[in-house]
């Protein structure tokens, strides 16, 4: 349940939103002289200030300006974020890619794996009922400004080596939602702040297939596509 007025949900949304666009911390200034919310400076400061005592902000330590939190980010992917609508071209290339590969499951999973890196430009990533990972994308990290750290890089790859590592990640999220996120900030390795794992479960399988990258996700576009990956192995296998 949302515990935030129009008007906060309303910053809160701009500044998520610009902080996917930029990856810097965000100042009244600017969410004043960008984004049309019809207060004052000084309002939007003050809601600042609310909004970093209720755990949706943090101060930055390189400027004075806010960065949001895992809690944010994922109120704004279950209540705020508009969804793209899919291109029927994005659908076919889709299944065409995947197609050919639903009889096999290990098979299907690699390919999803791999179709689902070259569609969020990040790392995808599929698991088998029997413990086996599948990576594609290492180069899409590189490209995140978050992963010119290299510590930051060397702890994610080990991570994701560690098949134990990760099905314990994909399990401590018990979210209903069709595409559970798991933020680095739920992990309790500040190094890994910078991160998220969106993945989806298929039901009657102890498969799952997602993306690592960033938190700032294009998410109007990467959850529709993982929903639809989701929908069409789910009907291969009736």
């Amino acid at each position: 349940m949302i515990d935030l007025v129009a008007r906060q949900i309303q910053i809160l949304r701009a500044i998520i939103d610009e902080f996917i666009e930029t990856g810097m911390p965000v100042g009244s200034e600017t969410i004043d002289k960008k984004y049309n919310i019809g207060v004052s400076p000084a309002t939007i400061r003050n809601e600042m200030v609310y909004l970093t005592k209720q755990g949706y902000l943090i101060k930055s330590h390189i400027s004075a300006g806010r960065v949001p939190t895992a809690l944010a980010m994922r109120l704004y992917i279950n209540e705020l974020v508009k969804e793209k609508e899919l291109s029927v071209a994005d659908e076919v290339s889709v299944k065409e890619k995947i197609w050919r590969y639903r009889n096999q499951m290990e098979d299907l999973l690699y390919e999803t794996s791999r179709v689902l890196a070259d569609k969020s430009h990040a790392l995808g990533i599929a698991m088998t009922a029997e413990g086996r990972m599948f990576h594609s994308g290492y180069s899409n990290l590189l490209q995140m400004p978050e992963f010119y750290d290299i510590n930051l890089t060397r702890q994610v790859l080990h991570m994701i080596e560690e098949e134990q590592v990760m099905d314990q990640i994909f399990e401590s999220n018990h979210s209903e939602n069709a595409v559970k996120v798991v933020f680095g900030q739920d992990l309790g390795n500040k190094d890994l702040d910078q991160i998220s794992i969106m993945f989806v479960e298929l039901p009657g399988t102890n498969c799952r297939f997602g993306v690592l990258g960033s938190t700032r996700f294009d998410y109007s576009y990467v959850l529709p596509i993982m929903k639809y990956f989701k929908g069409l192995i789910e009907s291969m296998a009736e």
